[in-house]
């Protein structure tokens, strides 16, 4: 296959596998899950293929696709993966099947705590269908290089969601699901505003013609100033997060898996693709108030987590804690801090993937959220108790699992960072660092509480992980290890990428310790 065709047919494959699905007679319910996952997995291992393809020392943007769409505009249907995109499209699709496998029966309808199941608004393959879609929409988002293509797929992209929550979720379904479209919908309409503003000034939406192409420091803030309010609702960053824990705690499992540890990353990618490449001298403008932004969104994340008693939305609130350590680490500015916040996005996306389906499986099992419901599971469900507990300690960031790889160097990369003022950034690095001292108070917690102590009466008749199930979490326990020992092997792809943001954005230099010399 031509270089330039990987990425189109990554996107297509899962579209023409919904219409399949989609146009299945009713009652092939088994037939749809079957094709969708035999499809996700094709998907998964042709971008794996692609990413063995990928020459670090080659051009930045690679399996480059560009026919023109809207010739009278400039637009064009371009695609393009530099490092950063790689490892994000290879994310979505090695969760997708994953997704799949874990969603079974997601689309049958909800068990509640008193045993009664409330019935899904629409089919099993409707539900399936979409997941396909959305798969598409993820892989254009990340790989589009035409900024108003971009665009496109970030709004497409909520389409699928907004069914997938509204649709299959819980008793709150319909109020989270307009919650999160209503948000997410702002955002992208002060998007809109700044991508026809940024055409008008700079008479392109390819990204490379882009950059660097508009000068004036006022043009830059008020443009600049559309996309990061963009990008901070979809991350979410404090204080625009309020419809993540409803969105995350109301979806089924899966679909928050996908929620959060995929399209809330088109936010970061966004800030540092979009933000600090097209804008540079907005960026340094308003680094110390983002800064500030996302200091608040590790502690608050945190914080709010210790409190919750759901637990699909103390997952919710430590991605938000977690998602301002990326953002310091794209703002930070520096090579080693640039690194571990991509790093991170790819982690976060494993750990908190695996914390959300071992707490669906327990609510699957249990029929509620609520971890005062639970208690002994490691008593009779000893294989879901383990990969609860690794799940959780990736996400407090315990040493020898990926996650503590990507905040370490998020917090010395800020540290060290000679950007915009050394003594601001090094309070910043140790004010954050209280946040891991939270974040073991809210996993502990809940996991003593849900997994320990004397075992709850209707939690004696839990089943352990059946095959599916230890399938779905296996190999997100083996990623978040492996990881966790060895993150070379992405750190090699994300880094030349890194370093090309950095030279754009023309910051002071440094010599870095991880992947080479400095900024």
């Amino acid at each position: 296959m031509s270089s330039s065709f990987w990425l189109p047919t990554l996107m297509a494959v899962p579209v023409l596998g919904a219409v399949v699905v989609a146009l299945l007679p009713k009652g092939s319910e088994k037939l749809a899950k079957q094709i969708t996952l035999l499809v996700s997995l094709a998907v998964m291992v042709l971008s794996i293929v692609m990413a063995f393809q990928f020459k670090t020392s080659g051009p930045r943007f690679q399996f480059g696709f560009d026919r023109t769409w809207i010739e009278s505009f400039g637009v064009h249907f371009a695609l393009g993966a530099d490092g950063v995109a790689l490892v994000l499209i290879l994310l979505s699709t090695v969760l997708v099947p994953i997704v799949v496998l874990a969603s079974w029966h997601d689309a049958d309808g909800v068990k509640t705590a008193d045993g009664t199941v409330v019935a899904p608004k629409r089919s099993v393959k409707t539900y399936f269908s979409l997941l396909l879609v959305l798969e598409t929409m993820m892989i254009g988002v990340f790989a589009a290089t035409d900024v108003f293509l971009f665009y496109v797929f970030f709004e497409a992209m909520l389409i699928p969601m907004y069914f997938m929550i509204g649709s299959y979720g819980g008793a709150q379904r319909s109020y989270a699901a307009v919650k999160f479209l209503l948000y997410s919908l702002f955002g992208g309409l002060l998007m809109l505003v700044a991508v026809i503003g940024m055409y008008v000034v700079g008479k392109s939406f390819q990204f490379e013609q882009l950059v660097g192409a508009i000068q004036d420091p006022t043009t830059q803030k008020w443009l600049f100033a559309g996309f990061f309010i963009a990008f901070a609702i979809k991350a979410p960053l404090w204080p625009v997060h309020t419809w993540l824990p409803d969105a995350a705690a109301q979806a089924p499992a899966g679909a928050a898996v996908l929620l959060v540890g995929v399209l809330d990353k088109v936010g970061t990618f966004g800030m540092l693709r979009f933000c600090l490449e097209l804008f540079p001298e907005a960026a340094k403008a308003f680094t110390t108030p983002i800064l500030v932004l996302a200091v608040i969104s590790i502690l608050y994340g945190a914080i709010v987590a210790i409190g919750q008693t759901d637990m699909k939305r103390l997952i919710a609130y430590t991605s938000i804690s977690h998602f301002g350590f990326i953002v310091m680490g794209v703002f930070a500015m520096s090579q080693v801090a640039q690194n571990g916040a991509t790093l991170y996005m790819v982690n976060h996306g494993f750990a908190t993937g695996a914390l959300f389906l071992a707490a669906g499986f327990l609510i699957a099992r249990r029929g509620s959220p609520f971890i005062a419901d639970y208690g002994g599971v490691q008593k009779v469900a000893p294989t879901l108790a383990g990969f609860f507990l690794i799940a959780g300690l990736a996400g407090l960031s315990l040493p020898g699992l990926s996650s503590f790889v990507s905040e370490f160097m998020v917090m010395l990369g800020t540290y060290q960072s000679p950007a915009f003022g050394a003594g601001a950034l090094r309070v910043f690095a140790i004010v954050s660092a209280v946040a891991v001292i939270l974040a073991a108070v809210y996993i502990l917690w809940m996991v003593q509480r849900a997994l320990n102590g004397p075992t709850a009466e209707p939690v004696k008749a839990f089943k352990d992980l059946n095959a599916r199930e230890v399938w779905v979490l296996a190999p997100l326990i083996a990623l978040i290890i492996g990881f966790g020992f060895f993150p070379k092997p992405l750190l090699d792809v994300i880094n030349p990428s890194v370093v090309q943001t950095i030279a754009n954005v023309d910051v002071p230099t440094a010599t870095s310790p991880e992947g080479g010399s400095g900024q």
